[in-house]
Formats: C-alpha cells, sequence, structure tokens
C-alpha cells in the first residue's frame, strides 16, 4: 500500500485530497496542528475502509517537522498543502507578517522536502506535490506577502524536480485561483458585515472566467492524476486550475 502523506490535510483542499487518495488506495497520513480536525478526518477515512494517520506538526518547526516523518518509514507521496494567507500590499504588509507567511508557506514547504526526500531516494523513487497559487504566476492585488512565498513554490518545484530527476523522483504544482474552502467563508466573515458578504462573495466569484470559484474536490482530482502513474511522463510542471484567469483575463 502506498502512503501519500498530506500537510494541512484536515480541512479544506487538503483533507479533499486526503478523502481522494484513501478512496484510491492509499494509506494516508495527515500532518496538521488542528487535533480535533485531524482526529475527525482520520475517523471518517477509517470508517470508509481506509487507513489513515493524523500527526500533530507544525511545518514551520524545523524539530516538529523532523519528529513528524520520524515517525514515518516509507514516504511514497508528499502533498506540501499547508499554507496561511494575508491581504496586503507592500506598504501595510509588517516584517512579522512577512516572517509569518515564510515560515509556513515557505520554510515548512521546504522542511517536508528536506525530510521526505531523502527517503524517497534511498526506497527508489516518489513523487511530490506542491499547492503553489496563480499568485506564483501573475500580479494580484493586495497579495504582496502571499505571492513572494507562493512564487518560492513554484521555484522550489522547479528545483526538486531539476535535482532529482535521475532519482525517479517527480515534482509538479499546482497554481490554483480562488477555491471555496472554509477559510473563504472565515475572511468574509472577518472582513465584510453580514449584509455585504453574499455581494463579496460573487465579487470575489467574477474574478474567475467561469465565474465561479474552485471546489475542493476539482483540486483534488487533479492532484489525484499527477500523483498516480498515469503521470509518470510529468514532472516539473505547474498545473493551472483557475477558471480562465491565466488565459483569458
Amino acid at each position: 500500500m502506498r502512503t501519500t502523506v498530506v500537510t494541512g490535510g484536515a480541512s479544506g483542499i487538503g483533507r479533499a485530497i486526503a478523502l481522494r487518495q484513501s478512496r484510491e488506495g492509499d494509506r494516508v497520513v495527515i500532518l496538521d496542528c488542528a487535533e480535533s480536525a485531524g482526529k475527525a478526518t482520520v475517523e471518517f477515512l477509517t470508517n470508509q475502509g481506509g487507513e489513515a494517520l493524523w500527526i500533530q506538526c507544525d511545518v514551520s518547526d524545523t524539530a516538529s517537522t523532523r519528529q513528524a516523518f520520524e515517525q514515518l518509514g516509507q514516504v511514497d507521496a508528499l502533498v506540501n498543502n499547508a499554507g496561511v494567507a494575508h491581504v496586503g500590499n507592500l506598504e501595510n504588509t509588517s516584517p512579522e507578517e512577512l516572517d509569518r507567511l515564510y515560515e509556513v508557506n515557505v520554510k515548512g514547504v521546504y522542511h517536508c522536502l528536506y525530510f521526505s526526500v531523502p527517503k524517497m531516494v534511498k526506497q527508489g523513487g516518489g513523487v511530490i506535490l506542491n499547492l503553489a497559487s496563480i499568485a506564483s504566476k501573475i500580479g494580484i492585488q493586495d497579495r504582496f506577502a502571499y505571492s513572494m512565498t507562493k512564487g518560492a513554490v513554484l521555484t522550489m518545484t522547479l528545483s526538486v524536480a531539476r535535482d532529482y530527476i535521475d532519482k525517479n523522483v517527480r515534482c509538479n504544482c499546482i497554481c490554483p485561483a480562488r477555491i471555496h474552502t472554509p477559510f473563504v467563508e472565515g475572511y468574509l466573515e472577518q472582513n465584510y458585515p453580514a449584509d455585504r458578504r453574499e455581494a463579496m462573495f460573487k465579487q470575489l466569484s467574477a474574478f474567475q472566467p467561469l465565474g465561479r470559484m474552485g471546489k475542493p474536490e476539482e483540486v483534488a482530482s487533479l492532484a489525484s492524476f499527477l500523483l498516480s502513474d498515469e503521470a509518470a511522463f510529468i514532472t516539473g510542471s505547474a498545473y493551472d486550475l483557475d477558471g480562465g484567469v491565466i488565459g483569458l483575463r
């Protein structure tokens, strides 16, 4: 049975990927700080007949990530999904906010790569999928720090793909536009009064030329393909899943 590690797998896109990979027959290991959500996801997967494990892990912390991967034997697939967001341009992005995003979105991806790639090399291969963003490729208003970190995710993807191509380790990334997750609902609740949330939701949805946000399950479908042997000829690629943003705006 293949072991697939999903960071941030307790909710949102990560949870959708965990559920999909479990249905594909993988043993799913969720690395997440959220204990209740992590345990609930594992319980759901096991009740569905899957094999799953939750390990409490702060991917921004070196020791925490090292301890998580030390608990694992073989790692066949890694999905670097855990991430945080920030709204703001250069002038209203504080050094502290920049550091917070760097620690999770950049260093967190680095940590998981650092502790998993040697396992993959030793066992003869593996596959990595990083969650980047359309912000890796185009300028998005008021996303200075977030765009910086997702640009780094894209370039880390290319570096790992290049450096380990002769070790049978594939590495790709997905670049989504807005995906309708609990984060979106929380953002609207925190920043807009109740009577403005529906209008703002429609505005955020209209940013995508298709006129809606993506679904976590749609990201999981593409992820499942890129993690599978059907994608054995694909490495060093960044897949847009964006409702037409890159090509049509």
